[in-house]
């Protein structure tokens, strides 16, 4: 996949208390962590959302979809996938979904976050997810809900 058009976008790695936030510069160069958004109410929310892609011109935004390690959906990815779909509408900026399996794993390690409850941890999802992005894409699209891969049977006899 090659790497997307950069631009000033804002990562999200969403949970249900609250909302890890990365941002980086229009050319993609530097990736800031921010302060986790609180989950209360949604239109506070936005009101928060849309200030900090005010303040750093964001052009999209990047949401983690927590698959499974078969890259399938699961519960929780739906979850992040209609929560995010709001929001990009709200905000009226395109998105990119990316694939964030193992990836709070992943940033506790790194940044050696383990056990936090205080938000950092969600932030440095966020972050890596962001790095990702940068990396490997996808483009930014007009929102709508990602189609999540099924689980193809095999439906051959062996006869």
């Amino acid at each position: 996949m090659p790497q997307p058009l950069f631009k000033s976008v804002l990562s999200m790695d969403i949970g249900k208390k609250r909302v890890g936030l990365a941002g980086c510069d229009p050319l993609g160069i530097t990736i800031t962590r921010l302060k986790p958004l609180i989950r209360n109410n949604f239109d506070q929310e936005i009101r928060i959302l849309m200030t900090y892609c005010e303040e750093r011109k964001v052009q999209g935004l990047i949401i983690g979809l927590p698959l499974s390690k078969e890259g399938l959906a699961t519960k929780q990815s739906k979850y992040c996938a209609k929560y995010g779909e709001r929001v990009a509408t709200s905000l009226e900026l395109p998105v990119a979904w990316v694939n964030e399996h193992s990836s709070s794993w992943a940033a506790a390690n790194e940044f050696n976050l383990h056990n936090d409850r205080s938000g950092k941890l969600d932030s440095a999802v966020a972050e890596l997810l962001l790095s990702q992005w940068l990396k490997e894409g996808p483009e930014l699209k007009p929102v709508k809900m990602p189609s999540f891969p099924t689980r193809q049977l095999n439906c051959d006899t062996g006869s």
